[in-house]
């Protein structure tokens, strides 16, 4: 297997591509941005070990990629005609007949069935959801005093919302957690989650094709646009995986940011200032999804002087155009300007992003709401990032405050 030659135009010839498989890239992410807009608008990269893509850093190109749908494709696998099986980042870049990987018509057919089926799902009962998933969550852990909130709360809370959406009980729901976990980091053990995973959303099916509910399983199963089962098996298989992890992540850096400054987190709790607004932050500073939006050539093209190749991804870097963006502003924010590219843009638009921002917001208040003097045990600097080239994601956040019991009276607290 031969591997790519690396970019010509503005990316300097014979260039070294930038590791961002390796754990300095978690650490601190900006270093390796500032590396590859050294090489130009997009530079020339590794996702893992021996598979190189471009990655696109400026804002134009990225806009001009995205909305490109006849110079660009979300099909793979001519590039996975030149990955070995064994590789471990297949698990997050494998074709699969969904959404994701979709162009032209059955893009927009696929697209159309989700949109649909989310829609059934009204404010108030996501809302409600919500509050129940954090409501088990904090009874678990609220009585000791001390939580870490990346592995008790952020990443069980996403497994309890969508495991709830699609229809199948709490207690399937650390399945989804701990394989979508390993998947994103492309671990050694990347191939088994994907395997359980798999595993899961199979299940699901087959339990929604025996009986259907009130949930998106069935919805989509039911769509009138008439989805095989097969079909509706990998549009599960994307949307809760892209609901998950990000979702989780975007709770735990939104969390790490208020709690890391108590005078921002007075103005959240006294009412001042919304919820919303530190998320929002987040997706344009922190996204929590910091590359992806992958695309591949139809033929060799020139993108910004720099001439891409076809089977090569071409990679979206949301977070080095967040990071830019705040660098070339002065660090002068405006929390409620959402020009960011977090949801992505063009055809491929995040169809779902308002359900996304109310899941995000409406756990933050609830946990806000029954421990009001949560208080970081680690300064936010202190705190460590998991390894992978996709996201920008905590290990853990530990936590300490008033212990709750669930039948302490008054406030939140009664409810548990």
């Amino acid at each position: 297997m031969n591997a790519p030659h690396a970019p010509v135009g503005r990316v300097p010839a014979g260039h070294r591509p930038i590791r961002l498989w390796e754990d300095g890239f978690a650490v601190d992410p900006h270093r390796y941005y500032e590396l590859l807009r050294a090489q130009g608008p997009i530079g020339w990269a590794e996702l893992a070990p021996g598979i190189p893509a471009y990655i696109v850093v400026d804002r134009r190109a990225a806009l001009d990629l995205l909305h490109d749908s006849e110079t660009w494709s979300h099909d793979p696998r001519a590039w996975e005609a030149t990955v070995t099986e064994d590789s471990p980042i297949l698990g997050m870049m494998r074709w699969r007949p969904n959404t994701l990987f979709a162009d032209g018509d059955t893009h927009v057919r696929y697209r159309r069935t989700l949109v649909d089926a989310f829609s059934r799902i009204e404010p108030h009962d996501l809302r409600e959801r919500v509050h129940r998933a954090v409501d088990i969550l904090v009874s678990r852990f609220g009585p000791r005093g001390s939580a870490d909130l990346v592995a008790e709360f952020c990443r069980p809370l996403m497994g309890l919302i969508f495991n709830n959406l699609f229809g199948l009980p709490d207690s399937e729901s650390d399945r989804l957690t701990d394989s979508m976990a390993q998947i994103v980091e492309i671990a050694e053990s990347s191939a088994q989650a994907e395997a359980e995973y798999g595993a899961y959303v199979l299940e699901l099916i087959a339990t929604k094709m025996a009986r259907r509910g009130n949930d998106l399983t069935s919805w989509l199963l039911d769509h009138p646009l008439g989805l095989t089962p097969e079909e509706v098996t990998w549009q599960v298989f994307y949307t809760l995986g892209a609901g998950h992890e990000p979702t989780a992540n975007l709770v735990s850096n939104a969390l790490s940011r208020i709690l890391g400054n108590p005078a921002y987190y007075t103005t959240l709790t006294s009412g001042s200032r919304p919820v919303l607004d530190a998320v929002v932050e987040v997706l344009r500073y922190e996204t929590p999804l910091a590359n992806y939006g992958i695309h591949y050539a139809r033929q060799p093209t020139s993108l910004h002087g720099v001439w891409i190749q076809t089977a090569v991804p071409v990679v979206i870097s949301y977070g080095a155009l967040a990071y830019f963006a705040e660098k070339e502003s002065g660090g002068e924010r405006h929390p409620s300007d959402a020009s960011h590219l977090s949801w992505s843009a063009g055809p491929h638009t995040c169809p779902v992003k308002q359900h996304t921002l109310l899941i995000a917001t409406e756990a933050i208040e609830r946990l806000t709401q029954w421990l009001p003097d949560l208080s970081p045990v680690l300064a936010r600097d202190r705190l460590t990032w998991r390894p992978g080239p996709f996201h920008r994601s905590l290990t853990e956040f530990p936590v300490r405050f008033t212990p709750r019991t669930p039948d302490q009276s008054g406030g939140e607290g009664a409810a548990l």
